[in-house]
């Protein structure tokens, strides 16, 4: 009886990350804040409108990812409040989802076509560092945030001055991410070994020039 309860709990777990993963991919995100403030004038020139959607594609691509990447790691999180903390992430990079979705309407813009890819790679990955324990998890969500938010730095760089409301939309993101990477070091989160953080930078990269033009 204890080996039936065990696998029927474990199979509504997994029916349910299913069903985040289908929300995530196919629901339109509901935001709970509202960063972009900026009127939507149209001042930005095609070639300025066509750089601010590619760019809010990588960024909404990496915010499908968050969703995968936290959700794996709250699966196979051992301790309660690290779990608790997963999940509290995840509502917040709804959020940022959300915002990159509008925007890319906004912009005329599309979502990555590789959105699946990224998000099953991402719950995988996600789902080994919480199985290799509390302390892994959270050093890898710490570095993973470190590395979001230089990426978002990069973004505003790039972008057009006139595009006002893509950048308050990236900078609120940008002081997340901050938070993120902070609250995840505060619950002991591990410095990680140095080969492991230029592997995630060069999942990164992939992701990030996948998505900008697919």
């Amino acid at each position: 009886m204890t080996m039936n309860t065990r696998s029927h709990d474990f199979l509504d777990r997994i029916f349910g990350e299913i069903d985040k993963a289908i929300k995530v991919l196919t629901v339109p995100a509901q935001a709970m804040r509202t960063p972009a403030v900026a009127p939507d004038a149209d001042v930005l020139s095609d070639a300025e409108r066509r750089t601010s959607a590619r760019l809010m594609r990588v960024n909404h691509a990496g915010e499908v990812a968050a969703q995968a990447l936290y959700n794996g790691q709250a699966l196979t999180a051992r301790d309660a409040t690290v779990k608790a903390a997963m999940q509290q992430s995840a509502t917040e990079e709804n959020d940022h989802l959300a915002w990159c979705e509008s925007r890319l309407r906004e912009l005329r813009g599309r979502t990555s076509l590789l959105n699946a890819f990224w998000y099953v790679g991402s719950f995988a990955i996600g789902a080994i560092a919480g199985a290799l324990g509390d302390r892994t998890s959270l050093g890898f969500v710490a570095e993973t945030e470190h590395q979001v938010e230089s990426h978002l730095r990069g973004h505003l760089d790039r972008l057009s001055p006139r595009d006002l409301r893509s950048r308050q939309i990236l900078g609120q993101m940008q002081q997340d991410e901050i938070r993120h990477g902070k609250n995840a070091e505060s619950l002991g989160g591990g410095v990680l070994p140095r080969p492991v953080s230029i592997a995630m930078r060069a999942a990164s990269k992939v992701m990030t020039h996948g998505a900008y033009w697919i």
